[in-house]
């Protein structure tokens, strides 16, 4: 039998997910996507073109509390159950636990490991060697609620970057873990396993403080910084007074030569960077606001040092 669904979400994972529901048989009676930005969203133009009732909305909270239009509005819709793929924006109680059935929530890691907001970062920044996805019910906690479904483990590869990781391993699986869990709550099967709080572990937001390159890390280390940080924002160091952003990083092994930061050589297309105990390639970057460009065509130079 299916369910009457809001769908909180965005981008490609959230028309996606939008897809998957109404092919299942549920009711889709309203999607929730943030407001229009500079490209067109996945998922709203998904909703548009079926005739859904969107709903663009930046936040839900007002001052710490709910809005109360935007409640009275979600109520309005009579949903049975929440869906929130791919949602950054912060929903208030009455809004989550409002359906019969509450809310379900996706999260790309295997919770309650790497609960925060940038998981897929932390994952390769702390040298997490699998990773999945979870499928929970949300409650007061950030990603404290019990699980529903959850899939996985699948390896981190030593060249995976965030984006790798994300689309190409996690994303098909979280489309599977949310028709999964959608449909075990529409057929009364759901079960809801409380988190191991002795295995818990969180992370803040991944800012430019902390995509920063240190120097004085070893070779390994900044590669995962480079591959977590990538796309978003990009790992940086100083050349002279710009910020350059390392992208499509690469351990290069133990080879010595060259002080850290230094630009040690260009081969195959990739710049190799000297750091301690060994050395890393990086194939794209970004000199200040320009735009991304193979690190072989870039400025750079072999005995320039990064700062």
């Amino acid at each position: 039998m299916g369910l009457r669904i809001a769908l909180f979400g965005q981008a490609p994972f959230g028309r996606d997910s939008l897809v998957r529901l109404l092919d299942a048989g549920h009711e889709v009676v309203g999607v929730y996507t943030p407001p229009e930005g500079r490209r067109p969203d996945p998922l709203a133009e998904e909703a548009e073109t079926r005739g859904l009732p969107l709903f663009r909305h930046r936040r839900f909270r007002r001052g710490g509390a709910a809005i109360p239009e935007l409640v009275q509005e979600h109520t309005r819709l009579g949903a049975e159950l929440n869906v929130l793929a791919f949602v950054t924006a912060i929903l208030p109680p009455e809004i989550v636990d409002e359906p019969a059935h509450g809310s379900l929530c996706f999260h790309p890691s295997l919770l309650p490991r790497f609960r925060g907001g940038n998981a897929l970062a932390w994952q390769i920044l702390l040298g997490a060697e699998t990773s999945g996805v979870t499928v929970f019910r949300p409650d007061a906690g950030v990603d404290t609620g019990p699980i529903v479904v959850q899939k996985g483990p699948v390896a981190i590869g030593p060249t995976d970057t965030a984006a790798t990781l994300y689309f190409e391993k996690l994303y098909p699986l979280g489309l599977d873990a949310i028709a999964e869990a959608v449909a075990a709550v529409a057929d009364g099967s759901a079960r809801y396993a409380a988190q191991d709080e002795s295995r818990a572990s969180h992370q803040g937001l991944v800012d430019d403080d902390t995509a920063r390159i240190d120097w004085q890390k070893d070779a390994r280390t900044l590669d995962r910084w480079v591959r977590g940080c990538d796309p978003q924002p990009g790992a940086w160091a100083l050349r002279g007074d710009e910020r350059i952003r390392l992208f499509d990083g690469r351990f290069e092994g133990a080879v010595s030569g060259g002080a850290p930061g230094e630009v040690v050589g260009i081969r195959e297309g990739r710049v190799e960077l000297a750091a301690l105990g060994g050395r890393i390639s990086v194939g794209r970057v970004r000199i200040g606001e320009g735009p991304k460009q193979a690190a072989a065509d870039s400025p750079l130079a072999t005995g320039e040092r990064l700062d």
